[in-house]
Order: C-alpha cells, then structure tokens, then sequence
C-alpha cells in the first residue's frame, strides 16, 4: 500500500451514488411488470394460464389441474413445484376444491382467431383474450377486474359498481356485497377486504365458493342432537308421562346413546326383551315342576310320575 504508486480510494469515491428510493413511476413499472406476469402465469407450475383457471379467496389465479396436483397426497405432483414451494405460494388458503372458484371468462372471437403476426401469435398463444361481456374492455393489468362468488363469472370493477345490481348479469345467480372478488388486487384497502372475508366464512364454517367446509356438517349435526336432548332432558315432564317413563322407557346413563328419541326406542325394546325372556323363563320353569305332580288326565291313566307303574294291592285297598 505505500511506496508501489498505489493510493488508498476514500469512501467518497467507493460509493458514487447513495442508494435512493424508487420513483414513482418505477414503483408502477414493477407492479405492471408483476400484474403482467401474474396475469399469465400459473404460480403453481409455472405454465401459461389456459382454461379451466381457478381463484383463491384473495383473487390470485391457477391453473385448476394444477392445483388437483397438489390436493393430490403424497409425492410431489408432476408438472408443479415441490409441496412446500406450493404451500409457501397458497399459505394455507387452498385445502379442498372447495377453497377455490372455477372462473368463467368471455371470450373475445376475434382475438382468439389466428392472427398472421408472428409476435400477436406469440402472445395470444400464451393467453386467450378475455373481455368483460358488459363494458367489451379487455380484462387483464391494465382493467381492475372482479368476479362474483359462488358463480365465477368475470366482468370489469366499473361495470359491477355501476350497476349495482344483486344477480349475476350473465347467469341471474344471486349474489351480496362481500361475495365481489377482486382480482389479483394492489390496493392495501381491497386485500384486507378479502382477508377479513375469509375470516368471517370460516367462523361460520363455510369455504371460498360458499359450501360448507369438510366435516363441518358432521359435527353442526352433532352440536343439534346433543342440544334436543338437553332440552328434552331439562323441560318439565306430565305426571303421567313420567311414571309411564320411569317404568318402561328410562334410557339408563350407560346406554351410551346421546340422542334422546333414540335412547328411547333402545329403551323400549330392551324393556319388551327382558319381558319376553321373563315369560319364557316362567312358563320354562311351571312346565318342569308340572311333570312332577298329577294332572287330572293322569289319574285315569294310572298315576303321576311318582306312582306311575305301581299297582296298590286290593286287600291294602280294604
């Protein structure tokens, strides 16, 4: 370092620039470039989005085979990233088929024709176009699109805000205010807006597409009949009907049914089992004690089975 020529470079002259904060218009160039790629690609497999596509409850876009690959247990599915790349991708958000909605796009003909341009080619080759079936604007990074739930039907934002109608304009199915998904959203406003949403359908145990989550009917059924018999069990009973119960149809606390009728009816014939079997054993038992003594019939035959075969002397007789 001292006495070859050399020199020792300052800090100033190491760092020519000081590190700025993106502009404006390069914060936008990023988000197009993502909406871009976001909007064509599958971020499961990495392949072009192609028909039949799939939404998540925060409006992101999959291929829907895809994501059957990675439902699908075991190994990692073929054609997609490995399981834990996926679930770093869905967060959790896509368990069943049911966390996802099939979405239904208009197809703009005259894009979807052939074009003689090598470079249109190119770029329709890797997506069809998809036009909003009211304003004709095609969907995409430039149009804020949504869709409506549980149809999947795809217009432009504006056209559904104009209209502010409550049934799908293209299939009249039914739909509210929270159930308008907005695709692949930027604004901070319209992810919380879908977050919350999905909060709330799962405090109610329902999924993304509005059917109920796996196993959720099972145990709202279950919550029921445990609910009857508490109530059957704490409302006040006639005099009547409680002595006829507490005589025949008591269902006993190691009977291990919860459901009140059914711990009833179980009552019932355990109850008309126990008589039968009583009846049998009695008439059993008279049968048996009968064979021992004299019947009238017996006496005109010569005698029960004691006496059976012994003949009293005549002179005993005098």
């Amino acid at each position: 370092m001292g006495n070859d020529g050399g020199s020792i470079p300052t800090r100033r002259e190491l760092v020519r620039e000081a590190a700025r904060a993106p502009s404006t218009a390069q914060v936008k160039e990023t988000q197009r470039e993502q909406q871009e790629h976001a909007w064509t690609t599958c971020p499961l497999s990495h392949k072009s989005l192609a028909r039949p596509i799939v939404s998540d409850s925060v409006g992101n876009l999959y291929n829907k085979d895809a994501v059957i690959q990675f439902l699908i247990p075991g190994d990692d599915g073929e054609g997609i990233s490995s399981k834990s790349d996926c679930e770093e991708v869905l967060c959790g958000r896509v368990k069943s088929l049911r966390d996802v909605v099939e979405l239904h796009f208009e197809i703009d003909t005259e894009l979807s024709e052939h074009p003689s341009d090598k470079a249109t080619a190119h770029r329709h080759q890797r997506r069809e176009g998809w036009i909003c079936p009211i304003t004709a604007k095609p969907l995409g990074p430039s149009v804020k699109s949504v869709y409506l739930v549980p149809c999947g039907h795809v217009f432009a934002e504006e056209a559904i805000r104009q209209l502010k109608g409550d049934k799908c304009l293209q299939c009249d199915e039914p739909y509210t205010e929270d159930n308008i998904i907005s695709i692949l959203p930027i604004k901070d406003d319209d992810k919380q807006r879908l977050i919350a949403r999905g909060h709330k359908l799962a405090e109610q145990s329902l999924t993304h597409s509005l059917k109920k989550a796996p196993g959720s009917k099972k145990r709202k059924k279950h919550a029921a009949g445990e609910n009857a018999a508490d109530a059957t069990a704490g409302a006040p009973k006639p005099a009547a009907e409680t002595n006829n119960r507490s005589s025949t149809s008591t269902p006993t606390p190691g009977s291990g049914i919860k459901n009140a009728a059914a711990a009833k009816i179980a009552a019932k014939v355990k109850d008309e089992q126990d008589e039968r079997n009583k009846r049998q054993k009695v008439a059993g038992r008279n049968e048996n004690l009968d064979s021992l003594f004299t019947k009238k019939d017996d006496q005109k035959k010569g005698g029960d089975f004691m006496t059976r075969g012994f003949s009293i002397p005549a002179a005993a007789r005098r």
